[in-house]
């Protein structure tokens, strides 16, 4: 059986990325900042939970070392995320430190685990206002959007994605955009987007990937999406 760990799965993408995964007959921890929060959701789903703020190297460190104890870990959705609009220092580094050092933190306190799968997978939480290729085409609403900082963060995910595909070639490391999605992002409402359901079954089909999986790509509802 496939345990999964979900970051920021307390609600919007998370948490439905967590349903459609339990339902599919994954072993899945709801990942969240709040421990009470976690544990509420983790019941509704079925799921387990564990305390995990991408932001705290200790909360990280303890996260995972629950799921080892419990038996270890395959696949790895990196999906915290927070978008905030305004240009100052203070919320670029907020952002970043979620968006993109967050990444960092929890992958590499998961990669011990994983090299012990049969069939390892990270899937990373992107966005096309974080795609170059996305942003120069008019007929992609990235192209019509500034999101100056939180797209810069996004741009960083994908450069992450390429360069831990390289660095570890034996786990399967991929990003996905699943498109803009009604829920709640940091400070930013995006509730005229479409159902979570939909966004989050991108996440969850990348989630499940078989050994023969691709790597270091980045993803979306269609297809493939240029960096």
């Amino acid at each position: 059986m496939t345990t999964t760990l979900i970051t920021g799965a307390t609600r919007g993408l998370g948490r439905e990325t967590a349903r459609q995964l339990v339902a599919a007959g994954h072993i899945v921890y709801v990942a969240g900042r709040d421990a009470a929060g976690a544990c509420t959701v983790a019941e509704e789903l079925g799921a387990r939970w564990v305390q995990l703020d991408v932001t705290d190297d200790a909360s990280v460190a303890r996260a995972f070392a629950t799921v080892e104890a419990d038996g270890g870990l395959d696949v790895l959705v990196n999906n915290a995320g927070i978008a905030r609009y305004a240009l100052n220092g203070p919320d670029a580094l907020a952002v970043f430190d979620t968006n993109a050092v967050g990444i960092i933190r929890t992958t590499q306190a998961a990669l011990p685990l994983l090299r012990r799968s049969a069939n390892p997978v990270v899937v990373n939480v992107s966005s096309a206002l974080g795609s170059f290729t996305a942003n120069h085409d008019p007929a992609r609403p990235a192209s019509q959007f500034a999101a100056v900082v939180y797209g810069a963060s996004k741009a960083a995910v994908s450069m992450l994605t390429v360069q831990y595909a390289r660095a570890v070639p034996e786990v399967k490391i991929n990003a996905v955009e699943p498109g803009y999605t009604a829920t709640q992002l940091g400070d930013v409402d995006h509730s005229t987007g479409q159902p979570v359901e939909v966004g989050a079954e991108v996440i969850a089909r990348w989630a499940s990937i078989g050994a023969d999986g691709p790597t270091g790509t980045f993803q979306e509802a269609g297809g493939v999406l240029g960096w």
